[in-house]
Formats: structure tokens, sequence, C-alpha cells
């Protein structure tokens, strides 16, 4: 169980050309206290280039991992995720690369996973201004999916890249099933490690669209792989749903009972 080793959270930045913002990130990370693992998907030589600025600077403060092509965003973060449980981290905290993210809230995200350690907690997105309309309504589609594939609504936004790992039981998740490596990732993974029991906490946060105007989010692609994702985990639950009917009636139960 994650709660068996002591709570020692590292950040990790998945990063493909984002040369602009990515040293704001980083910064603000090490403000917060945690050390950065940033790992290069790949990026052109550019980005690279001030990636490796980034290591130099900051020391012993962040690590650089470098995957020589392009794997995709959930590539990238299960690289980093292995790379932290195996230097003994206990929790990580994935936030974007493109400064959408409000940096001043990784104490937050910190706190909860410090008071429950066994539990995943997941950023639910505040918009300005600034996110286009038609990305805002795409996103409910997924969300009514995650919550038919879970039969809860216990995940309140499984599309933001801002969350807190148990990384033991990620990685668990991870080893028992072909996780998707690009967008499709970020649900993909709560939905299974919501299947195994992990519990759920959610943290609100501001969040604004990318300060470079750089998005690696492709329509086609990314909404073929989503739309096999969803198909594949609606077929998922089914198999397990008997077991996730029981729990769900145990809980509300256990509820009634505490009440």
């Amino acid at each position: 169980m994650s709660t068996a080793m002591p709570f020692n959270p590292v950040a990790i930045i998945p990063v493909y050309n984002h040369p602009t913002t990515i040293g704001a990130m980083v910064q603000g990370v090490l403000a917060a206290g945690l050390h950065c693992i940033l790992v290069d998907d790949g990026s052109e030589p550019g980005c690279a280039a001030v990636l490796d600025a980034l290591a130099q600077q900051h020391g012993a403060a962040v690590t650089l991992l470098r995957l020589p092509q392009n794997q995709g965003k959930g590539g990238a973060v299960m690289t980093g995720m292995r790379h932290a449980l195996a230097a003994g981290h206990s929790h990580a905290l994935q936030i974007d690369a493109d400064g959408q993210h409000a940096v001043a809230d990784i104490p937050a995200f910190i706190a909860l996973a410090r008071a429950r350690p066994e539990a995943m907690v997941c950023g639910a997105p505040r918009y300005d201004a600034s996110v286009p309309k038609a990305r805002l309504y795409g996103r409910y589609a997924t969300h009514v999916w995650v919550w038919i594939n879970t039969l809860s609504l216990d995940i309140e936004d499984s599309m933001c890249g801002f969350r807190v790992y148990p990384l033991r039981d990620a990685i668990g998740v991870m080893d028992g099933a072909r996780i998707g490596k690009h967008m499709e990732f970020d649900t993909e993974i709560l939905v299974r490690m919501h299947w195994k029991g992990v519990p759920f906490i959610t943290q609100r946060t501001a969040v604004t669209y990318p300060q470079d105007g750089l998005s690696h989010f492709r329509v086609w692609r990314d909404n073929v792989l989503i739309s096999g994702m969803h198909t594949r985990l609606f077929g998922g639950m089914l198999l397990r749903s008997p077991v996730l009917l029981v729990r769900k009636l145990l809980g509300r139960r256990g509820a009634g009972q505490a009440a």
C-alpha cells in the first residue's frame, strides 16, 4: 500500500516543446519545496537546450530524463513515475509544462495528499476567459463517460493534468493494464485506479490556457484515441459492474451508519 512508506512527494513535468513556459513552472515547483523531475519527451533542440540549462542551473533540485523519441504525454509521465518510485518517492505531483496550471496551488495539492496518502488528489479546473469554448464543452462528454465507466461521480474532472498520484498504486495499475500513452492517459489511469478502489479527492484550481499559445492536442488523432479508450473502459466496466455496484451499495450503507 502507498501508506507503507514515508510521505516523500516529488513533482513530474512532461515537456514537449514548451521552451518559453517551462522555466516558470520549474521555479514554481521548487518554490513549493519539491524536487522536480523533467521528462523531455523528444523535444526539438531549442527546447532541449532550455531543459539542459535548467538542470544545470538548479543542480540536484532538478532531475532531467530524456526520451529519444516523442512517446506522448502519458508515456512521459509514466517514465517519470517509475523513476520517482525507484528513487524512493511515495507520491508524484503531475503538472503541465505549458503554464496553464497555477503553481501557487501546489501546496494545497500536497497538503491534501499528506493528509490522505492513500488517495488520488485530482485537480478540477476553474477556467478564465482564455479557454476555447469548443474545448470546454467537449470535456463534458468525457466527464459523462467517466461517470458511467466508474458507476460513480467520484472523479469530477479526469482530464486535468494537475494531480497527485500515490505512486505504488498508480504503478500497480500501470503494470496490470496497457494504458494509452497520449492524451487519453490522464483519464484512463484515473478510471483504472478507481476500479482498484483508490479513493479520490478533488482540489479546485484556476486554469489559464497556454501562455505560449501552443497546444499538443491533435484533434483527429487524440479524439480517435480517446473514443477508443472510452470503448475499452466501457467493456471493462461491464465486466466489473457487479463489484462496482456492491462497493457503491456498501459505501452508501457505511455513510448511513456514520450519519
